[in-house]
């Protein structure tokens, strides 16, 4: 199973990142991903910014997928936030970007500036179902496309992820 990078607003959306690894402990819910987050530990220095961005940068080598958590102050963080999502995308990843407001598609309201119209972005809603969609099926999708293909535009499913599929 490969290694999915979640980016997310630590400061106001850790519940829906604490949610997706709440499904993934759930022996009720079929639902599994590898937390690139897990692959290794920081230590005491996590503190020095050069130093976690270098960590972040190793745990999203070992990727193949980024999900990003869209939610009201996404597009505003800079920090980290955007630093991740340039990498992703120097770095050739598919990206999902599931919308906390369970909007599908690309929502130009709270999606950040950096991954607007990309077609390495599908744009999904925040759900149990279009995530393990998106997971199961983007990165395959898009890293079969040719290079003229991958410079169009974002992507999003045409799918009820309401109803079981």
């Amino acid at each position: 199973m490969a290694a999915a990078y979640v980016v997310f607003d630590g400061d106001n959306d850790k519940w829906a990142y604490a949610y997706l690894n709440g499904w993934k402990e759930n022996k009720n819910i079929d639902f599994n991903y590898q937390n690139a987050h897990d692959l290794d530990t920081m230590t005491g220095q996590a503190q020095n910014e050069q130093y976690v961005k270098s960590k972040l940068r190793e745990r999203m080598k070992k990727s193949s997928v980024v999900l990003v958590l869209v939610g009201e102050k996404t597009k505003n963080l800079h920090k980290f936030v955007r630093w991740e999502l340039e990498l992703a995308l120097e770095l050739g990843l598919p990206i999902i970007a599931a919308n906390l407001n369970k909007t599908n598609g690309k929502d130009d309201d709270l999606c950040p500036v950096i991954i607007r119209g990309k077609a390495c972005v599908v744009h999904i809603p925040y759900t149990l179902e279009a995530i393990k969609y998106g997971m199961r099926n983007f990165p395959r999708f898009y890293n079969g496309l040719s290079p003229e293909k991958k410079a169009a535009t974002a992507n999003y499913y045409y799918q009820d992820f309401d109803k079981k599929s």
